[in-house]
């Protein structure tokens, strides 16, 4: 299998047009390419000479992504789709588009080994990391498509399938490859990883230069629930990752925000809710309240909606910024995993 294009750090992609001897403004015409224009095809490099072109094409893959299925939400914000990589295991990536903005919410694993029960990707296992560059080319997938409407990504969420801080090496190659003035040239604020809580990971992410948001998906407020939602809460019980998010805030100087999926019936009442703020109370932090987006697999259905405002209100009265996730693709199934369960199912029939 051709290595990709995209895996190539500049340092490597200098070295391979050093080897072939190619002069070093090749690099940053191959990267203008990739980056800037977000062509991965290099047939259309065409100020690259010919026969560049075609060695580039024998040893090297360009795109390594194949769509494979998607859905568009009804009110066309919301456009959700499969790919297949290179081995044959499928990922998922949605764009969200906003008035001012267009987020990505993209993948960082095939499968994932956190667990947890009410979510699609944990129902299904992990199967393997993702590259730097097939984490990239999900974000360059849709780039192609914005330039098309002559807008742009604004924002990257790494909170597709799979744990990002479980796959810490690979992510943060993407992120500083999407950050990289010379490279796709995304202020590194407008980038955020998301947690379940693995927290010798957080600590090490508080040490990066890069100013990428921190989400932790807490989703209870006492280990007792949080165990048996969120399995790896058994190994680092909410004083542990508290304590983790703490030390932080202090480093890092920067806003935590706290996603919490709610349950009906299971994680949604008065007095959780309560727990949830003095859990938080001094901290400076943003709770995100997600009405969860069901799952087959899972015996859990999202809250009703006046759930979702009283705890929010309990919330707010408390005084912890909280808001509601403006609900987003949920006549497609636009949570995480969903399409990928769903297509999986489809083709065994």
């Amino acid at each position: 299998m051709r290595p990709s294009l995209l895996d190539l750090s500049r340092k490597e992609l200098r070295g391979v047009l050093a080897g072939w001897g190619e002069p070093d403004f090749r690099v940053k015409q191959l990267e203008t390419w990739l980056y800037r224009r977000h062509v991965c095809d290099v047939r259309q490099m065409h100020n690259l000479p010919k026969l560049l072109r075609e060695r580039l094409a024998a040893e090297f893959a360009g795109e390594p992504l194949r769509e494979t299925a998607a859905l568009e939400s009804s009110d066309g914000f919301t456009r959700k789709l499969l790919f297949a990589l290179p081995d044959g295991r499928e990922i998922e990536a949605v764009l969200m588009r906003y008035s001012r903005r267009n987020t990505l919410c993209i993948s960082t694993q095939a499968g994932c080994a956190m667990g947890c029960p009410f979510c699609a990707t944990g129902q299904m296992g992990f199967m393997r990391n993702l590259t730097a560059g097939e984490i990239v080319s999900q974000v360059l997938y849709f780039a192609r498509r914005l330039d098309q409407q002559d807008r742009r990504v604004t924002n990257i969420v790494f909170m597709g399938m799979g744990e990002p801080l479980a796959n810490y090496a690979e992510t943060w190659k993407a992120i500083r490859r999407l950050n990289d003035p010379d490279g796709f040239n995304l202020g590194a604020r407008s980038m955020t990883v998301s947690t379940v809580g693995l927290v010798p990971a957080i600590r090490r992410m508080s040490k990066e230069p890069e100013q990428v948001g921190l989400a932790v998906s807490l989703h209870a407020p006492d280990d007792a629930l949080r165990n048996r939602i969120v399995p790896l809460n058994r190994r680092y019980p909410l004083d542990t990752l508290m304590q983790a998010v703490r030390d932080y805030i202090s480093v890092t100087r920067r806003r935590v925000t706290f996603e919490y999926a709610l349950m009906d019936g299971q994680n949604d009442s008065d007095a959780q809710a309560d727990r949830l703020a003095h859990l938080l109370r001094g901290l400076l932090c943003h709770v995100n309240l997600i009405p969860l987006n069901p799952t087959p697999g899972s015996p859990w259905s999202g809250s009703p909606d006046a759930r979702v405002y009283a705890f929010r209100d309990r919330l707010q009265a408390a005084g912890i910024p909280t808001t509601v996730r403006l609900r987003r693709g949920i006549d497609i199934a636009a949570g995480c995993g969903q399409l990928h369960n769903a297509h999986s199912r489809q083709q065994q029939i």
